[in-house]
């Protein structure tokens, strides 16, 4: 089988990593400025609306609006290779079996079989599929096991790899130029069926863009911090929704979190698979002393290594617990004040920040928070206060 790797870029950015930090971190502001005071002095947000795509499926969720659809996994189900069912492999699946025209996928790890199904069934109808994976995690382990690349390939699906040492971790797809795919949750069995996990589809061209746009900048061999930023590029308003997107290692989208935290009034409530950066600990940390409620659930074996914040944030005495799950608590997200959701491929740590290949998305909007808050009560009524810490 044929590999088409790419060398590494070795052309670096533009105004270098302290200009795109800086960048990021403008934006931020100006995001946060806009969801807080609902001034957009610069238009960035609230200048005009985008290209609403059509109506998500309703049937592929009951949890969702016209544009928008949020699924989480259920760890425990079982895993019925004719039958996922409204499993998030399943969802997945219905997306794939309605695209007409193109689909984009980057993704980590693979090993759904029924995916693979999927995919070659929309390459006989016409649709073109181009995938980018990680080289170890990817590539290399599914030659290993089950070579579903393979049959992709000989179905007439490009398949590259990163070919470097960091990781290229997204977990994205962008269906018809029209629909977008993201969240924490690997194309895989794991994914879907054992470790706790979210998917979140959008309905926007605007938004499409956004992710196209980092797919070919990947595609043509651009990644990690040597990849250019496009952060001013990367902001929107879908229906009174602001968002804005960051990628890393290009955008620093976890040091750009910090003044998003830092803003916080009431409330800070997170799901970390990893927890291990500083600098955002430390904006909570802040944050809890001046009145605003932190509260948080740490993935049990991630969260017992000296990295980890779980310690410094049980010492100050704020409610911190480990997940219940006997497979992992994998998700990445924050939720800020009942209406700020931060979710993604990006654990909160230097290295999802800096070296791989990341994509964060943050969204101002109380019915999808709800969702996600939803979520994370049904993880704290499963958790558990550490055990052992001093």
């Amino acid at each position: 089988m044929s590999r088409r790797r790419r060398r590494r870029s070795t052309k670096a950015p533009k105004g270098g990593p302290l200009v795109a930090v800086l960048l990021a971190a403008g934006v931020l502001i100006l995001f946060i400025i806009f969801i807080f005071t609902g001034s957009d002095p610069t238009g960035i947000f609230s200048g005009g609306e985008p290209d609403i795509a059509p109506a998500l499926q309703p049937a592929l969720s009951s949890a969702g609006g016209d544009w928008w659809k949020v699924h989480f996994s259920e760890p425990g189900a079982e895993y019925d290779l004719d039958n996922l069912g409204g499993s998030v492999a399943g969802k997945l699946i219905q997306f794939v079996d309605s695209a007409q025209d193109q689909i984009l996928i980057s993704a980590f790890e693979f090993d759904l079989v029924p995916l693979a199904d999927a995919l070659i069934r929309a390459s006989e109808r016409g649709v073109e599929i181009r995938w980018l994976t990680d080289d170890e995690y990817g590539l290399e382990a599914d030659e290993e096991e089950l070579g579903l690349f393979e049959r992709l390939e000989e179905a007439g699906i490009e398949v590259r790899d990163d070919d470097r040492g960091e990781l290229m971790h997204n977990k994205f797809l962008v269906i018809d130029n029209q629909t977008v795919w993201t969240g924490s949750t690997n194309l895989t069995e794991n994914g879907s069926f054992r470790n706790n996990n979210n998917a979140l589809a959008i309905g926007s061209v605007a938004l499409a863009r956004v992710y196209e746009q980092e797919f070919e900048e990947m595609w043509a061999g651009e990644f990690g911090a040597r990849a250019p930023s496009n952060i001013e590029q990367q902001s929107l308003t879908i229906l009174g929704t602001p968002i804005q997107v960051y990628f890393a290692a290009e955008d620093k989208p976890i040091t750009s979190l910090v003044p998003l935290i830092e803003q916080a009034q009431e409330s800070i409530k997170f799901l970390a698979f990893s927890f291990t950066h500083d600098e955002l600990g430390q904006a909570m940390l802040d944050r809890a002393a001046a009145g605003v409620e932190v509260k948080g659930i740490f993935e049990t074996r991630g969260s017992e290594t000296e990295f980890s914040e779980l310690t410094n944030l049980w010492c100050a005495g704020l409610p911190v617990r480990q997940d219940g799950n006997p497979g992992n608590l994998h998700h990445k997200v924050i939720v800020v004040d009942d209406r700020v959701v931060v979710t993604g491929s990006a654990n909160f740590s230097n290295n999802g920040d800096r070296f791989n290949d990341e994509n964060l998305i943050i969204l101002a909007n109380e019915d999808i928070a709800r969702e996600y808050l939803n979520e994370f009560d049904r993880r704290w009524a499963e958790s558990r206060e550490p055990d052992g810490l001093q």
